[in-house]
């Protein structure tokens, strides 16, 4: 018998248009930052920030370090952050030279727990970053009443959350700054590449230090980076953004799929008030999570990811011996199932008769 593919827990939607668009960039001669890069940054602000102006760079990553900087983040200060989410968020702090402190976060949405955040806040605290995780943002409400509690600042890592809403609210908008990446396993991707959401004297900050801390050619007004994004990775990424609603209700469409027939498992929860966009449907598994996950791939073919199987407070980069229980007991139960616009209906039934059945076998 021949066994079907495997389904990938991820599948980058990479089509015709995209290809043709990279080639009339390519024909123009303009191939560094230029007036695709500024168009794109007009659209994706329309389209997924109520019109706050956006700045591209070149990766996730480059946009929270270079949010922080322009927000004045340095030596000396400190920011609260997940320990549950990918290293970036917190080695963009460090790369500040500020401390990122770790915080819990909550059991049913893995973001920030306010009462865990004001539990840690210390005189050299000077802001807050949440991470809008898995596609669902934190709770902006409580975390903005710390925030206002103790004079703090609220930044937005929005990586995984392009289109999620808080209250009626895009995220990214609803801190000093919020940065989305546009690596290719996102929403939608540029093929490498990130945009942050910013207003004033932050956007003109975070203009400045993408390229060499200039606005005008060799006149540099502060020391700044080469993180700019490209011509080329601009043109994929409107296409993207073009088709990105599109597939964020079809990512919503598999969920509601998996929620209603899945046995055995925790699914994900929904904010009140919230919009999920479901860059990562996130399951809790009992038991032998690991063996689940072989188990999934070996026996059925379906794929699935840890994120994230290591607290960054645990990671050697860090190495901090803190009690996050909640963080923890995360980092030993989730998996990540997929759900992206790929997946036919036939491939959710697979999905779930293979969940199904491992875990009703307990892996």
């Amino acid at each position: 018998m021949t066994t079907p593919p495997t389904i990938p827990v991820a599948k980058p939607i990479i089509g015709d248009e995209e290809r043709a668009e990279v080639d009339r960039v390519l024909r123009s001669g303009m191939v560094a930052q230029g007036p695709e890069v500024a168009t794109f940054e007009e659209e994706f602000a329309a389209a997924l920030v109520a019109g706050r102006e956006c700045v591209a760079v070149n990766s996730g990553t480059s946009g929270l370090h270079l949010g922080l900087l322009a927000a004045g983040i340095g030596p000396g200060d400190e920011v609260i952050v997940p320990s549950f989410t990918f290293a970036a968020t917190a080695n963009s702090v460090a790369l500040t030279g500020a401390t990122p402190v770790f915080a819990d976060i909550e059991p049913d949405s893995f973001c920030l727990d306010p009462a865990s955040v004001a539990a840690v806040v210390t005189d050299r605290t000077r802001g807050i970053m949440p991470v809008h995780l898995y596609g669902q943002s934190a709770d902006m409400a409580g975390l903005g009443s710390i925030a206002q509690q103790h004079g703090l600042a609220l930044f937005e890592d929005a990586a995984q959350a392009h289109g999620a809403t808080f209250e009626g609210r895009p995220v990214g908008t609803l801190g000093t700054f919020g940065t989305f990446s546009l690596y290719p396993t996102k929403n939608m991707t540029s093929g490498e590449g990130g945009m942050v959401s910013c207003d004033g004297d932050v956007a003109h900050r975070v203009r400045l230090l993408r390229n060499q801390g200039m606005a005008k050619q060799y006149a540099n007004e502060l020391v700044g980076l080469n993180n700019r994004m490209t011509d080329i990775h601009a043109a994929i990424g409107r296409v993207q953004l073009r088709r990105l609603a599109g597939w964020t209700e079809d990512r919503r469409g598999n969920a509601a799929f998996l929620d209603a027939h899945l046995e055995n498992v925790v699914v994900p929860t929904v904010r009140e008030g919230s919009t999920h966009v479901y860059h990562q449907y996130t399951i809790r598994v009992d038991g032998d999570r690991d063996g689940m996950v072989q188990a999934l791939r070996e026996e059925h073919g379906v794929g699935s990811g840890v994120y994230y199987p290591i607290p960054n407070h645990r990671l050697p980069s860090f190495d901090l011996d803190i009690d996050l229980p909640e963080t923890e007991r995360a980092a030993r139960q989730v998996i990540s199932l997929p759900v992206h616009p790929s997946l036919s209906t036939g491939d959710l039934e697979r999905v779930v008769e293979a969940v199904n059945a491992v875990a009703k076998a307990g892996a």
